[in-house]
This record gives C-alpha cells, sequence and structure tokens, in this order.
C-alpha cells in the first residue's frame, strides 16, 4: 500500500487547561480527500493548526505527526509551508487593505516560478479583479483568493478549513467544483459541515468526539448509515442531496 501522506498518533492539545485533542490518531492517504468531521468544538480546527504549528505558545502538545519519516510536530509553520504543507484557514485571513493582486504577490514562493496560471485557470476571476483590493470582494471571491494564494506553490498536502461557511449556494458549488479539480493531483485534509460537499468530494472520513476519534473509514459508507450519521453528528444522510444543501452539524 502507498505509504500515507500524514500520520497523527495519539495527539494530545491542551490549551489553557483545556484538554481539547485526547489522544487523535488517524492517517490521510496520499491521494483524494479525507474530510475530517464532528459537532462544533469537537477540535477539528485544533487538529489542524497542531499538524501546522499554529496553536498558541501556551499550548501543551503530545504525541506525533510524521509525513514518511519527517516529525512534524513542533515545526515552525513557515518551514512546514516551504515543504509543502498548504493551508486555507476558516476565517480566510485575505489582508482587506492590498488588492487581489499584492495578495498574492505575498505568498509567492521564494524558490520556485509562482504558478499563476494554475491559478488563473482555476478562478479566472481573481486575474480581472487584481486591482480591486481584498476587503471589497464577497465571501465567495474572498474564498477563491485565500485558496488561490496556496496553489501559487507545489503543495504536498492542502488542509482546508471549513471552505464554504457562510457561501451562497452557487459559490458553494463553484467551490467544491475547484476543490474537486485540486484534489486530482494534491491530496487534500478537509474539515466540512456541509454533506452534500462531503459527499461529492471525500474518499475517506475521520469522525472526531469530544476530542477523540470516534470513527474512521470509507466517507460514502459513513454517509449512507443514516443511524450511524446520526449518532456521530446529529444528522441525517440523506441519500441524494442537492449539491447546494449545508448542515450545520451543532
Amino acid at each position: 500500500m502507498t505509504e500515507p501522506i500524514l500520520a497523527v498518533d495519539d495527539l494530545s492539545v491542551r490549551i489553557s487547561g483545556l484538554h481539547i485533542l485526547q489522544g487523535v490518531s488517524f492517517t490521510v492517504p496520499a491521494s483524494g480527500v479525507t474530510v475530517l468531521l464532528g459537532r462544533n468544538g469537537v477540535g477539528k480546527t485544533t487538529t489542524l493548526r497542531a499538524v501546522l504549528g499554529l496553536t498558541p505558545r501556551n499550548a501543551e502538545l503530545r504525541g506525533t505527526v510524521r509525513s514518511g519519516a519527517r516529525s512534524l510536530l513542533g515545526q515552525p509553520t513557515h518551514r512546514l509551508v516551504r515543504e509543502g504543507f498548504g493551508y486555507v484557514p476558516e476565517d480566510r485571513c485575505v489582508f482587506a487593505g492590498l488588492t487581489v493582486a499584492e495578495n498574492l504577490r505575498l505568498a509567492e514562493p521564494r524558490d520556485t516560478a509562482p504558478a499563476y496560471d494554475r491559478v488563473y485557470d482555476l478562478f479566472p476571476e481573481l486575474d480581472r479583479r487584481g486591482r480591486q483590493r481584498a476587503g471589497s470582494l464577497s465571501g465567495g471571491q474572498q474564498q477563491m483568493l485565500a485558496i488561490g494564494r496556496v496553489l501559487l506553490r507545489d503543495n504536498r498536502l492542502l488542509l482546508v478549513d471549513e471552505p464554504t461557511k457562510g457561501l451562497a449556494p452557487k459559490v458553494v458549488t463553484e467551490v467544491a467544483e475547484v476543490l474537486e479539480r485540486v484534489a486530482e493531483r494534491i491530496p487534500v485534509l478537509l474539515v466540512e459541515q456541509n454533506l452534500a460537499v462531503v459527499r461529492r468530494l471525500a474518499t475517506d472520513a475521520v469522525v472526531l468526539a469530544a476530542g477523540r476519534v470516534a470513527w474512521t473509514g470509507n466517507a460514502r459508507e459513513l454517509l449512507l448509515e443514516t443511524a450511524l450519521t446520526r449518532s456521530l453528528l446529529g444528522v441525517g444522510a440523506h441519500p441524494a442531496p442537492p449539491a447546494t444543501e449545508r448542515v450545520e452539524l451543532a
């Protein structure tokens, strides 16, 4: 079998006395989309941030995070980014006062040519809006910019946190289409609450509950088991929801 691109083993995270992750273990295959699911507050975003060294300085981390023979836990974020671990945060984090072009320019890799052709092929609107300030973009356009910045460099793994949150149904579909194309060449670890998007994109699923892994396996098998999905996520998995349906995991 192909070695996973990411292996998380017994990961524990405490922040300000709160034991957020309590021995989380899972792997991310070297292809496809692995979705990280769970109710609000179970540690999905904390998991991504721990992998990328983005937890607060007072955080206590234990366990291991590896990519092949490389240990990632505790490594500086900028070094992991240079090694090909791209991150699209939940709140997009665009520089509102800068133009679209300036936001992209800040993300250019130092050692290789930036892949503007790839970014503009996926997001032609970013090319057209290069002189527009990022703060004046719609939520969907800002999400496209956030993803585009990461794709300027060649990534080994893309970690994406709730890319469809707060977006209009049409834009949700557009973002899902882009991630589907991206996943053809880059493995993706995705946090997502829209089960229609999960159904479309995910090959593997990891479900967190109370800071622990409650279930791992094939994503489609999980969504076909209505009783299991309801018990783990608090929602039912309907056979064929519309592509724009969003399900909040309360």
